[in-house]
């Protein structure tokens, strides 16, 4: 097995995917949530601080990784494969405007690279391109990414989950309560950030989505 192919057997196991977000975190750091956050359970990450100085994130990303690598977690890093490959993250995260996924791909063909992608076609294009997986969404109206097609909806998110081949994960907008109606539409991997950063205790709130995620997938 490669150790692309074993960080993907991981991710398919984890269920819950925590977004980092350090201005929706109650004035708590990133670093506070995360440590929480694996304690509760969470198993896959992504270190998503597009307005943070470039130094400031690499050093972020650093302690990120030994927190992530203790509690035998994975790190994704958003948009900067410079600082997934220089930190030794497992993957990175790709938008619509940032590297292209297939330079990303030669350049780190052990990596999961991770696309955002807002409709099957270009979930489609990011597969042909090399992605280990996609997101898909937001599936619901949110506030902590910006999206001009809109919003998919269960509908929309049940026509793109139907044309994906690789593994994808969904987000935009998600509560707990959310949870079995996105399984049942056919999500696997649940990406979120306020219900998680936001949260009172993170810990409890992760232990308690994890829980959810669980339960639903048994009886879909």
């Amino acid at each position: 097995m490669t150790a692309h192919d074993e960080r993907m057997t991981r991710f398919r196991e984890a269920g819950l995917y925590l977004v980092t977000f350090q201005s929706r975190s109650l004035e708590r750091t990133t670093l506070t949530i995360l440590e929480a956050a694996l304690r509760g359970g969470v198993r896959l990450v992504q270190l998503r601080e597009k307005d943070m100085p470039l130094r400031e994130l690499y050093a972020m990303a650093i302690e990120a990784r030994r927190m992530t690598r203790e509690a035998g977690a994975l790190l994704i890093i958003n948009d900067r494969l410079d600082v997934a490959l220089a930190v030794g993250a497992d993957g990175v995260h790709l938008g619509q405007d940032d590297l292209p996924i297939s330079a990303g791909r030669e350049l780190a063909p052990d990596l999961i690279i991770g696309a955002s992608t807002h409709s099957a076609e270009e979930a489609a294009i990011a597969i042909r391109e090399g992605a280990s997986y996609v997101n898909i969404g937001p599936v619901f109206p949110t506030t902590t990414k910006e999206c001009a097609t809109g919003f998919l909806g269960l509908d929309g998110l049940r026509e793109v989950a139907a044309t994906v081949t690789v593994p994808f994960t969904v987000m935009g907008g998600i509560k707990q309560d959310h949870i079995p109606q996105l399984i049942e539409a056919g999500a696997e991997t649940i990406a979120l950030v306020t219900a998680v950063t936001e949260a009172a205790d993170v810990e409890g709130a992760s232990r308690d989505l994890l829980s959810a995620i669980r339960s639903a997938s048994l009886v879909r």
